[in-house]
């Protein structure tokens, strides 16, 4: 009892004191009541050293991929700085460390030129598109989708808001689309299901596994006669990769870019898969075939299950290879 009342004689004379003598309204904040000043708009810009220079504001397509490329090699130097930081990419944990993701090291920095937009199902499941209106509006659009599991929210939404578009998905795990195709008839016309896995090198036929026919994606555009995609999903569990490995060396000995317009990819860096080292050759293997991240987005399931390390991410990259709409004026 007595130590309360010692208590509240200390908070009236805390109470007393002259910071807190002003009623409501009276007390003195000249940082508050002092006039606003904004800074001028119309002052020049300075970039720093390293930057490129201003934003254009207008241009042709051509103009402002280049631009926003060489904005992204001031990324990447500034990459290599961060990594050479910490004693170089030898001496990073494979997640990133205590301080850091591993996805802090590799920003989607490079900028779609079209408007972008989620598609499929919030959560697990949806993937990150430039230019959907540019896609849709073509005549005969197409899209891959390697791993498809129970779920087809994805190649569903995509097939809806491209009404001309064929869907062509391959999975060794599973007999079939999810319901979301299945259970639709119309967008069932225009999917096709092969139960067969993707690799970097071909191992089908009779000599292997039936039930583990592995194609490469040369093997399948020639199957399907088509010489362009225009969406690239890849969802593989961990082979993606072997899978864009094998992708990007081939085409790359072969002097040729890379038969895709966009790549949508969800990366699964378990930290016993790989080490920082071997995962940045592997992110500067894509970018070293033409590809540029523009968009990301954790996966945090098994953070919220299991607390374990953010390893998992989606990332949609663009290719500047090919010469297609998304980055080439008509």
């Amino acid at each position: 009892m007595g130590g309360a009342i010692i208590g509240l004689m200390f908070l009236v004379l805390f109470m007393g004191h002259d910071r807190y003598s002003h009623a409501y309204g009276e007390y003195p904040s000249p940082a508050v009541d002092a006039p606003y000043n904004p800074p001028k708009v119309d002052a020049p810009y300075n970039p720093p050293p390293s930057s490129p220079g201003p934003i254009a504001a207008v241009g042709s397509l051509a103009d402002r991929i280049a631009f926003s490329e060489a904005r992204y090699k001031v990324v990447l130097d500034d990459r290599a700085k961060f990594i050479s930081s910490l004693g170089g990419a030898s001496r990073i944990p494979a997640s990133g460390g205590n301080f850091w993701v591993l996805w802090d090291f590799f920003l989607p920095s490079f900028d779609c030129q079209h408007y972008v937009e989620r598609i499929g199902r919030l959560g697990d499941g949806g993937k990150w598109i430039c230019g959907m209106d540019v896609i849709a509006a073509k005549e005969n659009p197409v899209v891959y989708s390697f791993g498809v599991s129970d779920d087809s929210s994805f190649e569903a939404a995509l097939l809806e808001r491209a009404p001309r578009a064929q869907v062509y998905g391959y999975d060794y795990s599973v007999n079939s689309w999810g319901p979301q195709i299945e259970n639709n008839a119309e967008l069932k016309s225009r999917a096709h299901f092969h139960k067969w896995a993707v690799g970097g090198k071909d191992a089908h036929g009779p000599d292997f596994d039936p039930n583990f026919q592995v194609y490469t994606l040369d093997t399948l555009m020639k199957l399907n006669d088509h010489t362009w995609i225009d969406i690239l999903k890849i969802d593989v569990e961990g082979a993606e990769f072997d899978v864009l490995r094998g992708f990007c060396n081939y085409y790359m000995e072969h002097n040729l870019p890379l038969p895709f317009g966009q790549l949508q990819v969800e990366i699964h860096a378990w930290d016993s898969s790989m080490s920082f080292s071997t995962f940045l050759q592997w992110f500067e293997l894509l970018e070293s075939a033409g590809l540029r991240p523009f968009r990301s987005e954790p996966n945090l399931v098994y953070v919220n299950l299991l607390h374990a390390k953010a390893t998992l991410s989606e990332y949609a990259f663009i290719n500047l290879g090919g010469g297609h709409e998304l980055v080439k004026d008509a």
